[in-house]
């Protein structure tokens, strides 16, 4: 090797030969002996799977759903021991697309139209299309395999995903031929090893099936659990919120007692919870530096690649250095029990506020009856269900959704189950009467602002946001927001819109109406002070304005909308089904 390459200052000299030992003979003149023996020793990754690239389906709206705007009874499942959907029903199947950076598991958010095996799909050009649908892979379909993000950052990130997927090209997959082998390639995929391999063949940021294969694996001297582990956490994480299929209640709320309320200090269950997330962050850390630890012996690179992951790349959403895409210096300190957890008073500050939206959401969605604190998971997921449907499956419910399926969110309380009196005791009843007021001021304070104006100026953007600007819970809104009410997509029904017109609308415009006199005559009244006289008469002018948008939204969109009584379809997706109801609904950009 001294003979084949000497450096002399800023140059290197590299015999042609050394580079014919690395496949394709790229022109890595940095690579060390002990790169070059990988290649020559390890075994290509193609021989222990197949790395291929995702499907082109041609036409995505047509054929990829974000999957919590569907019917969920029409999404075919068969993993994590659910059983598949009924052959009738099926029609959407889980699609890997890629995705942000992240290891290990999780970025599971779209399904692929799938019906009758695929027809649609693979009959493209029959129905005109002058390009069909290509890489369909139908021999890995549906089995175990190991999926990445074609266009890569700076470090690998794949993940595992367990039977039951099709594949988009903007993933690509990777079935081990050898079910046992998936873990350990897994593992050794997700070390500097792959990010530092995959540089030498093709240092660009896509990453190509291509590239994949030619990979030489080493096997580690010693057993390695850590990978299996390490999918654990990470699949724990991921279902901790709402937009997995695998949620089930929120973890703010865990463990739920055998009945409500616990007598809680909101703030409490928080320290808690966040010191849950920083053992299994630092738990991540030490067992993704053990896995490194393990291959780098193993292919001898001790000189060339360091164990350590620093904490932004510890892919765990409850680890605000990852989440939020920190780039604030981290100094971590070591104790006899190993690495310690830095907090940063701004990352610690917006978890907290993200942590308190998530319990805001959660809510809302009992309150329409997707979530229930009576039972895990989905209740309400399915087109056109009603109370009755949540009924039957939870007889005596703690907490019951709302019985038409329309929630107010104005600026006073107008009606019985106006958005914030419902939060309220949603708050009572999980966490108790006794600190109450505590843990409403913990919320506001999270939120920094009162609920009511969270309700009326954030969480519908918060919604649409979380919800990959495709939400599920819709907002009428007149257009300066003097009125608002949100349902849920999944209970609408043909006259949703005259249930909002009529008892909500109609209702809340006489409302005003009968405030306005009143507000008018005590700006008459002799005994009202003259500041009195001038405040009522600053309210007469703002619920006269108020009356005449209101007035302008009945008569030019919600009423023509109502007796149009407008079906949606769910297949369709939110993208469609949005717009049907027009400038009744708030605007969504990018939708």
């Amino acid at each position: 090797m001294e003979k084949a390459r000497k450096q002399v200052k800023n140059f290197f000299r590299v015999s042609a030969e050394e580079f014919s030992k690395i496949p394709g003979s790229p022109i890595a003149y940095w690579v060390n002996q002990s790169v070059l023996s990988a290649f020559e020793k390890g075994t290509p990754l193609h021989k222990m799977a197949h790395p291929r690239k995702g499907m082109v389906t041609a036409d995505n709206e047509r054929f990829i759903r974000y999957w919590v705007e569907i019917a969920f009874e029409k999404i075919g499942f068969s993993m994590n021991g659910r059983e598949q959907a009924k052959k009738t029903l099926s029609k959407w199947f889980p699609y890997t697309k890629g995705g942000e950076f992240r290891r290990w598991y999780g970025n599971f958010f779209w399904v692929v139209n799938w019906e009758n095996d695929g027809f649609e799909l693979l009959n493209m050009k029959k129905e005109g299309y002058k390009v069909g649908s290509t890489n369909h892979n139908l021999s890995y379909i549906f089995k175990p395999a190991i999926t990445w993000t074609k266009i890569t950052s700076s470090s690998s990130g794949f993940r595992v995903n367990f039977e039951g997927f099709l594949f988009d090209d903007s993933s690509g997959l990777c079935p081990p031929a050898e079910s046992k082998d998936l873990f350990l390639l897994l593992g050794m995929l997700n070390t500097p090893i792959s990010t530092y391999l995959l540089n030498v063949i093709n240092p660009t940021l896509n990453l190509n099936p291509g590239n994949l294969s030619i990979i030489p694996f080493i096997p580690p001297l010693q057993e390695n659990p850590f990978p299996e582990r390490s999918i654990s956490l990470s699949k724990s994480d991921w279902d901790s919120f709402e937009t997995s299929w695998d949620f089930t209640t929120l973890p703010l709320l865990s463990p739920t007692p055998a009945s409500w309320p616990r007598e809680t200090l909101l703030s409490e269950a928080y320290a808690a919870l966040r010191q849950h997330w920083v053992d299994a962050t630092l738990e991540m850390q030490r067992l993704e530096e053990q896995n490194n630890r393990i291959f780098i012996d193993a292919y001898g690179l001790e000189q060339e690649l360091s164990p350590d992951v620093p904490l932004e790349e510890i892919t765990l959403s409850c680890n605000p250095y990852y989440r939020y895409g920190n780039k604030v210096q981290v100094e971590q300190g070591s104790d006899e029990k190993g690495k310690t957890f830095p907090f940063h008073d701004e990352l610690e500050k917006r978890l907290r506020a993200d942590t308190v939206k998530e319990l805001v959401s959660y809510a809302v969605g009992c309150m329409l009856g997707r979530y229930s604190l009576d039972r895990p998971g989905l209740v309400l997921a399915n087109q056109g269900e009603t109370l009755d449907d949540y009924l039957q499956l939870v007889p005596n419910p703690t907490f019951t959704p709302d019985k038409d399926n329309v929630v107010p969110i104005l600026e006073g309380e107008w009606f019985p189950d106006d958005i914030v009196q419902r939060f309220r005791r949603f708050l009572r009843l999980t966490m108790g009467d006794e600190h109450f007021q505590q843990n409403l001021e913990f919320v506001e304070d999270a939120l920094g602002k009162d609920i009511r104006k969270y309700f009326l100026r954030d969480f519908f953007n918060d919604h649409v946001t979380r919800y990959k600007k495709r939400p599920i819970y819709w907002l009428f809104s007149s257009p300066k927001g003097s009125f608002n009410a949100l349902v849920y997509m999944h209970r609408y029904r043909s006259d949703t819109v005259s249930v909002v017109l009529n008892d909500y609308l109609r209702p809340f415009r006489a409302k005003l109406a009968a405030q306005l006199d009143a507000l008018q005559k005590q700006a008459d009244l002799s005994t009202t002070s003259k500041s009195g006289k001038t405040r009522a008469l600053k309210e007469v002018e703002k619920v006269k304005a108020m009356l005449k948008e209101l007035a302008s939204y009945e008569e030019k969109v919600l009423y023509p909308l109502a007796t149009r009584r407008v079906e949606i379809d769910l297949d369709d997706g939110v993208k469609v089904n949005y717009p049907k109801l027009g400038e009744a609904l708030k605007s969504v950009k990018g939708l």
